[in-house]
């Protein structure tokens, strides 16, 4: 893969006096040990000749020729006359990008971000951290088990407050160590993520209120509704899909209490990519607060009739979705080693669960979003659709449900890896051994495992499936309702 790099990116990397953050060195140590592509734009190189230090300057200039310039990038129909010149170099850069010079953009540059959401780039767009986090998923092997989430009462995080988690949080809000200690002392919970040895990775203080004033203006919300009062990553643990598993985790928690709406504010010019993660899970704008937006989920208990596509549904409304019988739906196989790696959550009845729990809360192993990748002719499944995963050899069950977003049929790996980015579970070897023949590239978002899964014995018995399934099986709406019937019954 090609991998752009953004000015800020680049000074740190040339410039002998700057320190170099662990995850940038980590970040070109794997693009370079696993022939990635790093390439910067002739824009860098005017960005670069503005340093007031000349002597930095040519040294920074120099060395960009371990890099690949781009060429034929031509002009930017983005700028004008009255553009600046930072705009306008920063616009040239996601400009190459819009026209498929590179797969991804890695800047650390909040603008550009912001810009990237405006061109509907921000999926190619990454920070460092996520551009190591792809790598990572790719070339590790290990990193394919996703984090658990953890529900404890604040008090047990208290040994950590003083610690960096919470430095940006006191930065923009001087009493927040207070704030911390009052709702510990009431008794106030918290979603956690932690690391093996126990730091702090990913947070969600939440809290049940009713009625709500969302905005202070007094804007309220109708009926009990589930607030995330404190949402926060770790700086060096971003891309690894926690904030995704936090959401899931609130999603599951917002459904099991009867809770309609969850919300929560954000600081849009600092968060961009969180805006990013909460509006493709549903959150709409609903006004500000001094600086930030205040996001807002519906999350009906019952699901609702709206005349919607399904695929917008599913995204306004998850984990609720349509299953009219004018969609369609698929038994996908699955062989065991694939159904553990890509839903790690996932344990029947009496087995014990794949993932630890560290603190003996309630855990949450598998994010929304993922990809399958299979060798399967079949040119029927469309966005929308339903699938019904088969984890086929030992068990012989439908344990999974979830719903379409994405199919394409590709045999360029690199074509592959960026089509699925933050959602691969598998490496690059794996999907460049698959990519040796065209490979069916299905990106979904899980609906839920099955309380009950249905056994194949079950399936036959009920006129289902005729038999073992080999490959993508297309049901008919009876007899997914006879599925969802057997899977309660």
């Amino acid at each position: 893969m090609r991998f752009l790099l953004d000015t800020n990116v680049l000074i740190p990397l040339e410039d002998s006096k700057v320190f170099l953050e662990p995850a940038l060195a980590s970040f070109v140590h794997f693009a370079n040990e696993y022939g990635h592509q790093l390439a910067y734009h002739p824009a860098s190189e005017r960005d670069i000749a503005r340093d007031n230090d000349t002597i930095r300057q040519g040294q920074t200039l120099a060395r960009l020729a371990q890099y690949i310039r781009l060429d034929g990038t031509g002009s930017c129909p983005w700028n004008d006359s009255q553009t600046s010149e930072n705009d306008s170099a920063d616009n040239e850069i996601l400009y190459a990008l819009h026209q498929n010079a590179a797969h991804f953009l890695v800047t650390e540059d909040i603008a550009i971000h912001r810009k990237a959401r405006t061109q509907k780039l921000e999926s190619l767009v990454l920070t460092i951290q996520e551009a190591l986090d792809i790598l990572r998923r790719l070339h590790e092997k290990t990193s394919v088990q996703l984090p658990n989430i953890t529900d404890v009462p604040l008090h047990a995080l208290t040994p950590q407050l003083e610690g960096p988690f919470f430095d940006s949080l006191r930065e923009g809000y001087n009493i927040f160590n207070k704030w911390f200690v009052d709702k510990a002392k009431g008794g106030r919970r918290a979603w956690a993520c932690f690391a093996e040895d126990g730091a702090l990775k990913g947070l969600c203080i939440y809290a049940i209120q009713q009625p709500e004033e969302v905005a202070g203006e007094g804007m309220t919300l109708d009926g009990p509704a589930l607030k995330l009062c404190t949402f926060k990553i770790g700086d060096t643990d971003r891309g690894q899909k926690i904030g995704e598993l936090l959401l899931k985790t609130s999603f599951s928690y917002a459904s099991q209490n009867r809770l309609g709406t969850i919300f929560l504010h954000v600081n849009a010019i600092k968060h961009p990519r969180l805006i990013e993660l909460l509006e493709d899970l549903g959150f709409k704008a609903a006004g500000q607060y001094r600086s930030d937006t205040i996001l807002v989920k519906e999350h009906p208990v019952l699901a609702p009739e709206m005349p919607l596509d399904p695929v917008d549904y599913l995204r306004r409304f998850y984990p609720h979705y349509q299953s009219a019988p004018g969609i369609r739906k698929f038994i996908i196989p699955i062989i065991p080693a694939y159904h553990e790696i890509i839903f790690p959550d996932y344990h029947r009845k009496g087995d014990h669960p794949p993932i630890v729990d560290m603190t003996g809360g309630n855990t949450a192993g598998n994010a929304i979003k993922l990809a399958y990748l299979c060798r399967a002719g079949s040119n029927k499944i469309r966005p929308g659709d339903i699938v019904a995963f088969y984890r086929s050899h030992d068990h012989k069950e439908v344990t999974t449900l979830g719903v379409v977003e994405r199919v394409e049929t590709l045999s360029d790996p690199e074509a592959i890896v960026g089509l699925v980015k933050r959602r691969t579970v598998y490496s690059y070897d794996e999907i460049a051994t698959m990519a040796q023949k065209p490979t069916k590239v299905i990106l979904f978002r899980v609906v839920h495992h099955l309380a009950k899964p249905i056994r194949l014995k079950h399936m036959l018995q009920r006129g289902i499936l005729n038999g073992h399934p080999q490959s993508i099986t297309e049901i008919t709406h009876a007899k997914y309702k006879k599925l969802m019937d057997a899977t309660i019954a």
